[in-house]
This record gives C-alpha cells, sequence and structure tokens, in this order.
C-alpha cells in the first residue's frame, strides 16, 4: 500500500453496488458522511436503502430470508430466467478501512430456490475468499479463502443461506500471514455492516406517556420519552445539547427537554419553550423556507396552558421527527436499539443511520438544521447517515456543505 495514502482508522462502508438489483443495473454509488438519494417515485430511492439494509442484516448473522423478506421484488422485472429457471439479482459494497478497501460482491438466486450462489471477496487485487453453487441439490455452497501457507487455499462447504465472509473469523486459525490477511479483510467488512441502525420515526407512536425499560431507541422511535429520561439522568451535556438543536427545529424559544415520571410507572417528555418574537415559527434558520413546508407538517403550538411546558403529544410530526432523528445523531449504538459490537472497542467504529425518507413531514428550517448537524458529526467520523429525500428536499441539501446527493433520475 503506497504510505502516503492515509486510510480510515473506524471500517466504514464507503460505495455501494446494485449490479441487478430491482430497478437498479450497473449501480455504482460512492458513499460519504452524509449521502441523500433523491429522484422522483420509482426511481429507486428506497430500494437503494433496502439493499444497504439487507447487506447489514446478512453481516449480523441473519439469513437471506430474514434479508430479503421479499427476495422476487428485488428481481429485476425483465431478468429472464436461465437454462435451469434460475432467476435472482447482484449486489455489492466496499469497506474501506486499516485493511484497505475490501470488496463484497453477492450473487442470489431467488427461483426456484433463494439462496446465495456466489460470494466474492476481495482486498488489493487479492480473492480472498470465493463461494460457488456446485450441488443444487444440496443446501451448501462450496468455499474457498486463501491461506499462503503450505495449503495456498482451504476449502470446506458453507450453508448457502448466510454470509459466508461474516462465517470466517469461526473457520479461520489466523497462524499464517495470509490467514491473518482474510481474518482483517473479513472482520473489518462484517464490523462495517454491523455498525447500522435504521431509523423511521412514527410521530403517532411518539406522543403518548412509554413505559419505563433499558432505554434504547427503537427503530421507530416510539420510546422518545424513555430514552430522553435516560439521557436527562445519564448524561447532561449530551441532553442539553439536544435541547440546544431542538430550538432549531421546533416552534418558540426552546429552553429545555424535561421529562416526567408519572404515577401509572410511564414517562411522558416535555419541550420548554416560549413564544419567540414576531411568531416565526423556525428556530434559528433564517431565509425563505421559513413557511415552504416539504412533507405537509403541522407547525407546533407554542404552549398548551399548562405550566411546566408543552407535552409532545401536542406537537407538531414535524417537531417530533426532527427531534428523534437529532437524537439519533447525536448519540451513538449504546442508547440504540441495535446489534452490539461488545468484542470491538467503540473507538474503532463509526455508526451509519438510514434514514428512508428522510424529509417526510420537516420543514425547509428543520431540514437545514437537520442536515447542518449531521455535515458536522459526519465530519468528525464517528456518524454517518446515508437517506433518501425528495427532489424539493434535495435542492436544500445540495446547498448544505458536506452533504452529497445522489439523483437516480439522472442516472
Amino acid at each position: 500500500m503506497d504510505p502516503s495514502v492515509r486510510r480510515p482508522a473506524r471500517p466504514v462502508i464507503t460505495e455501494l453496488r446494485l449490479s441487478a438489483f430491482a430497478s437498479h443495473r450497473s449501480a455504482v454509488h460512492p458513499l460519504g458522511p452524509v449521502t441523500l438519494f433523491t429522484g422522483a417515485s420509482g426511481s429507486g430511492k428506497s430500494t437503494a436503502l433496502r439493499a444497504y439494509e439487507a447487506l447489514a442484516r446478512l453481516g449480523a448473522g441473519e439469513d437471506l430470508a430474514a434479508a430479503f423478506p421479499d427476495a422476487a421484488a428485488c428481481v429485476p422485472e425483465r431478468a429472464r430466467p436461465d437454462a435451469q429457471g434460475r432467476r435472482g439479482f447482484r449486489i455489492g459494497c466496499t469497506v474501506d478501512g486499516p485493511a484497505g478497501p475490501v470488496r463484497l460482491d453477492l450473487a442470489v438466486q431467488v427461483e426456484p430456490a433463494l439462496r446465495i450462489v456466489g460470494e466474492r471477496l476481495t482486498c488489493r487485487g487479492r480473492t480472498l475468499l470465493t463461494t460457488a453453487l456446485r450441488d443444487p441439490g444440496r443446501s451448501t455452497v462450496q468455499a474457498e479463502w486463501h491461506t499462503a501457507g503450505t495449503t495456498p487455499v482451504t476449502r470446506a462447504p458453507f450453508p448457502d443461506d448466510l454470509l459466508g465472509t461474516a462465517l470466517l473469523p469461526l473457520r479461520v486459525a489466523g497462524k499464517t500471514k495470509g490467514q491473518l490477511e482474510v481474518l482483517a479483510a473479513a472482520e473489518q467488512l462484517v464490523v462495517a455492516l454491523r455498525s447500522v441502525f435504521p431509523c423511521d420515526p412514527q410521530p403517532r407512536r411518539m406522543r403518548a406517556p412509554v413505559p419505563m425499560g433499558e432505554g434504547r431507541l427503537r427503530r421507530g422511535c416510539d420510546n422518545l420519552a424513555e430514552v430522553l429520561h435516560r439521557t436527562a439522568t445519564e448524561c447532561a451535556r449530551r441532553h442539553a445539547r439536544l435541547a440546544a438543536v431542538a430550538d432549531a427545529g421546533c416552534a418558540g424559544v426552546v429552553t429545555g427537554l424535561r421529562v416526567e415520571e408519572l404515577p401509572d410507572a410511564t414517562v411522558r417528555a416535555l419541550l420548554e419553550r416560549e413564544p419567540r418574537a414576531g411568531g416565526r415559527p423556525g428556530g434559528t434558520t433564517p431565509g425563505r423556507l421559513d413557511d415552504d413546508r416539504l412533507g405537509g407538517a403541522t407547525p407546533g403550538r407554542v404552549g398548551d396552558g399548562r405550566p411546566g411546558g408543552t407535552p409532545f403529544g401536542r406537537l407538531g410530526d414535524g417537531e417530533l421527527r426532527y427531534l428523534a432523528l437529532a437524537l439519533v445523531l447525536l448519540t451513538g449504538p449504546g442508547v440504540l436499539a441495535m446489534d452490539q459490537l461488545a468484542e470491538v472497542p467503540a473507538a474503532m467504529r463509526t455508526l451509519t443511520v438510514l434514514a428512508d425518507g428522510l424529509d417526510g413531514s420537516l420543514d425547509g428550517p428543520q431540514l437545514r438544521a437537520l442536515l447542518g448537524l449531521a455535515a458536522g458529526i459526519g465530519s468528525e467520523g464517528h456518524i454517518r447517515l446515508v437517506g433518501t429525500v425528495g427532489e424539493a428536499a434535495a435542492g436544500y441539501a445540495r446547498e448544505t456543505p458536506g452533504v452529497s446527493v445522489v439523483d437516480l433520475a439522472r442516472e
């Protein structure tokens, strides 16, 4: 490796390849700290994120059926079956990190049976792992991995419904230089794939008080109040920062976030705020975007006649989504309901947040504030964001330094 090229200290997915996946053909998408897919309806925005999440689930050890619950929809519409009646799709990714750029490519058969028929792991031009379907009558594939010892290649059967790369740490002894190379590449890819949190805040489920639990934010953010109770009691600095960020996306002047413990052992969150001079609905972002609603958000009410703050049940959809997404960006894996990598130090991981329909219910100031927050945090290398937005929101995203926009309509 060229010593002048600095590799990322933490493994990150830097490229998503959709060689033949649903509506995507020969698509290669570079991924930066903040990457947003846009395009008209049907252009494949959500499909790209589904492919990313499926790879993450395979990396976490889930089988094909769990990673692709609707595998038939992933097959290109005009894909013709081969002589044996087989149809499927092909996807892959590249993970950069200390081991160098590591490529994973998968060929998945959907018809007549769901199975991985080909997997290839490469690093710096060397093929480290390949799998191939040798006997259609068996539920295994033949795997070969680089050894570089007295035996240059090791062969063994692998299950045809699991990611072979994720199995390598259990199969490779790590005694030879070649085995160590295989392990480093496989572990780098698995760490990046497992460090993913799909987030889809559902405002209608975030309004009511919630029972106390372990305080880890779920995908739909329905337990937002419970998690805020945890941040308020365990990390005052992070909680105060969230309150400051809330001022940019909520009506009125936000002075704090508070959580009340109710007699029935539930908690509810409240937004402490005062009316803003001039009645401007946005926070600190000036300009023409104040009244330009992107997704039909309902402006939040300033005050509700009760002392102590506005319950989250009275906030607008945009305010709730903004608060939930901001909390995700300001926290880390320990506060999110995701697969934990106890064996990998936090300093060696970068969390990637997947947010399909990121702009849903957000107005202009909320979107700009959220993108600015994501870009700032992304530049630090701890958290990345991959999402989808509509064409109107993409215009605001292009104006935000540090945000990359992939326009699928132009491909």
